[in-house]
């Protein structure tokens, strides 16, 4: 049985970060310089209160209406955060109960970041082939900037909060393809938070700074950024062409690329490598940022609303863990 992906909304919280309030905390940066570097304007930021599940809910509530969805049709929850309400329960489960989903459906989290939108519609996918379910509500809710130490003038330029809930079912506009996913574990130190898990539950409450004035705290978001740069400009263009032949494609039937927003220059230098074409190559993420597991179903909605999302789209997401993965949509 096929699998498709049938309707996709996404919620950003309301605070607003510009790169104007960022040069007022970092006054050797200037606007311009952030806008040129990281592409990014502005980002959304949730508030002390708001954790995963709340964005979560929003994002579905907002699908079930913009699409007319009637949510006594799901029958299995997927939601991708590493940033979760707790470790246990599940957020999940929390996210059904929130929704009031029936309890006949299944529910579960998986922790991916980057990476998570394509494994999420490959675990999709599976539980339709196989019949288990039929109308699955796949969500990605990240709340990175709680992981950012609030002096990391790198991270915080990059990274916003935000979810994206995408239904996948039997029908719809997009057909998923065959995926190509990989993983490579020996770079999960390059980006990492260490404390508060069982490995290190204890805050270590130790901070240096880096040659560029970056505080490298064990408690917070580190990102080793060559190290993540380099893995990518290498994984992505052999992901990519994996996808595209596991397809049965050539370069020249796929209409649009849709990768991982990480941060302008990165986009850039993956087009570039690989001759992708400036209107093939589609980007969304000055007014929201890096928003991690969201950053491809956002875009997809974005291409869908500008009328850009038909033919054959290549997604591709990569980054912590090290983890990638890739698929075809076959769009109407």
């Amino acid at each position: 049985m096929a699998a498709f992906i049938k309707a996709i909304s996404y919620y950003l919280p309301e605070s607003v970060v510009s790169n104007q309030d960022l040069v007022e905390e970092f006054p050797e940066w200037s606007v311009e310089k952030i806008a040129k570097k990281v592409g990014v304007n502005n980002r959304r930021v949730v508030n002390g209160n708001q954790c995963a599940s709340d964005l979560a809910e929003n994002a579905a509530r907002k699908m079930f209406d913009e699409h007319g969805i009637d949510k006594s049709c799901i029958d299995f929850v997927l939601l991708c955060t590493q940033s979760p309400d707790y470790f246990l329960p599940t957020t999940a489960c929390l996210l059904q109960d929130k929704l009031g989903l029936p309890t006949s459906c299944g529910a579960l989290d998986f922790n991916l970041g980057c990476s998570g939108f394509v494994y999420g519609l490959a675990l999709a996918k599976g539980l339709i082939e196989s019949d288990s379910a039929k109308n699955i509500l796949l969500v990605t809710a990240e709340t990175y900037t709680k992981h950012i130490h609030q002096r990391d003038k790198g991270n915080r330029t990059i990274f916003g909060d935000a979810a994206a809930a995408t239904l996948v079912s039997t029908n719809g506009f997009a057909e998923i393809g065959i995926f190509d996913l990989g993983t490579d574990g020996s770079g999960g130190k390059n980006l990492i938070v260490k404390s508060g898990a069982m490995r290190h539950k204890d805050r270590f409450d130790e901070v240096v700074f880096d040659y560029s004035g970056n505080p490298v705290s064990s408690d917070h978001l580190y990102m080793n950024g060559s190290e993540i740069f380099n893995f990518t400009l290498e994984k992505v263009p052999e992901l990519v062409e994996n996808v595209i032949g596991k397809n049965g494609m050539s370069s020249d039937d796929i209409h649009l690329y849709v990768f991982h927003q990480a941060n302008k220059y990165m986009l850039e230098c993956l087009f570039d490598l690989m001759d992708i074409d400036e209107e093939k190559g589609f980007v969304y993420m000055s007014e929201i940022g890096n928003t991690v597991s969201s950053t491809i179903p956002v875009a997809l909605f974005e291409a869908k609303r500008q009328d850009k999302l038909k033919g054959n789209v290549v997604i591709a997401g990569f980054g912590v863990g090290y983890s990638w993965g890739g698929c075809v949509l076959r769009c109407q």
